[in-house]
This record gives structure tokens, C-alpha cells and sequence, in this order.
């Protein structure tokens, strides 16, 4: 199992991104140390460093000029701050990747698995199964026997939340929060909108039924 180390200061961003990679076989470890990147890195020994630009003590780009000291592990960085003089910063001081929060753990995903397959020859399969279907949240895809169907990325989105809580009802604030990360930035009708059509597409695939609407409550996946 590939090994990830997230050097994130915000624990509630740091665990969604361990609980994420973990349905993909990929093991995230939280660096616990924020002084001591570099005796964090020794420790984990990862495959790929995901590195908060803000940081307590030094910021992301002092530790990943260290660890170019003693490794070529790839780093991606990850950071609030979208300015074109940040991007060249973190590639100036050694970074392989760069994105900007709030983060989208499908472009996540992409990321990392794009930066193991150059730097390790990594081979992904799609882990998610729903009905007997295949869904690859990164790739933006559902494949029902060989039919496969392109999700949008808020409807891949909304499948992934959905499917990360099955058996559990999600709740449509939780759902729009997950899109736009905050519900004031959208209406009620704009996620049934987006439901509708992603609910079109699981039909079109063979998938009738598969969300469930609980009124006055949210939605859950059918088994």
C-alpha cells in the first residue's frame, strides 16, 4: 500500500483526506509534529508528501526545500492562497503539484494517483462498487458491465458523498456543503437539480432506485 504523509494543520481537512484515500488503497498518515517535518517524513517513509502551504513554525516550502535535502519523493501542495507568484514558489522550491483549497477530493485523488503513476509505475483500479457498477469518482465515470457513463464533477461529487455514507441518510445541507463547501452559496433547488440529473444518468446506466429520497431529511444509497 502506497503510503501518503499529510502535513495539515486543520485536523477536520487532514482526516476527510486519510478517510478518502483509504477506499482507494492508498495510506494517509497524518504528520503529528508540525516543528519536525523532516523526522516525520524519516518515520512514515511515504510514497508522496501532501504539504499545507501554512504552517505553524516554518510554512510548507521551508520543509519541502528539506526534505529535497535527503529525497525526491514527490510533494503536493495544498493552500488557500491561488496566486500565480504561490505556484511558482512551491515548483521553485522543489514541489511537484499544487492545489488550491478548498480542496476537491476528486482532484485530489487525480493528483495523487497521476503523481504515483509517473514517479512508481502506480496502477489504480476503481474501488467503489454500487449495484455491481464500477464508479471512479476521479475519472468521472460509472461502468455497469461495460456501459459506461460521464458524471459532471458535482454529480460525481454528490455520488461520492452519497456512497461514503451508505446505509446513512445524508442530509441536503450536508450534500450542498460538500459541493460548494458552503450551503449560503446555493439554493434548495439548484442541488435538486443537480440530484435530478445525476439520478437520469444512474437510470441511463441500468441503476434505477439506487438513491433513495428521505423526505424532509436528505437522500442514501439503496444497499
Amino acid at each position: 500500500m502506497y503510503r501518503i504523509l499529510i502535513v495539515e494543520d486543520d485536523e477536520v481537512i487532514a482526516s476527510e483526506i486519510v478517510n478518502y484515500l483509504s477506499r482507494w488503497e492508498l495510506e494517509g498518515c497524518i504528520a503529528k509534529d508540525l516543528s519536525n517535518i523532516v523526522a516525520e517524513f524519516e518515520s512514515v517513509k511515504p510514497q508522496l508528501v501532501l504539504m499545507d502551504v501554512s504552517l505553524p513554525f516554518y510554512n510548507g516550502f521551508f520543509w519541502c526545500q528539506e526534505i529535497r535535502k535527503i529525497a525526491d519523493t514527490p510533494v503536493i501542495f495544498l493552500s488557500s492562497r491561488n496566486e500565480n507568484m504561490d505556484i511558482v514558489m512551491a515548483m521553485n522550491m522543489g514541489g511537484d503539484d499544487y492545489i488550491a483549497k478548498p480542496v476537491s477530493m476528486e482532484v485530489l485523488l487525480a493528483k495523487v494517483q497521476a503523481m504515483l503513476r509517473r514517479a512508481y509505475n502506480y496502477k489504480a483500479e476503481p474501488s467503489i462498487t454500487l449495484h455491481g457498477a464500477k464508479f471512479d469518482p476521479a475519472a468521472l465515470y460509472i461502468d455497469n458491465n461495460g456501459q459506461r457513463i460521464s458524471l459532471t464533477p458535482n454529480e460525481a461529487k454528490l455520488l461520492s458523498r452519497l456512497v461514503s455514507a451508505r446505509g446513512s441518510v445524508v442530509t441536503r445541507e450536508e450534500l450542498m456543503i460538500s459541493l460548494w463547501n458552503s450551503d449560503q452559496f446555493i439554493d434548495d433547488n439548484t442541488l435538486s437539480v443537480n440530484m435530478n440529473r445525476l439520478r437520469h444518468k444512474l437510470e441511463s446506466a441500468g441503476l434505477e432506485g439506487c438513491i433513495v429520497t428521505h423526505k424532509s431529511k436528505g437522500y442514501a444509497i439503496d444497499g
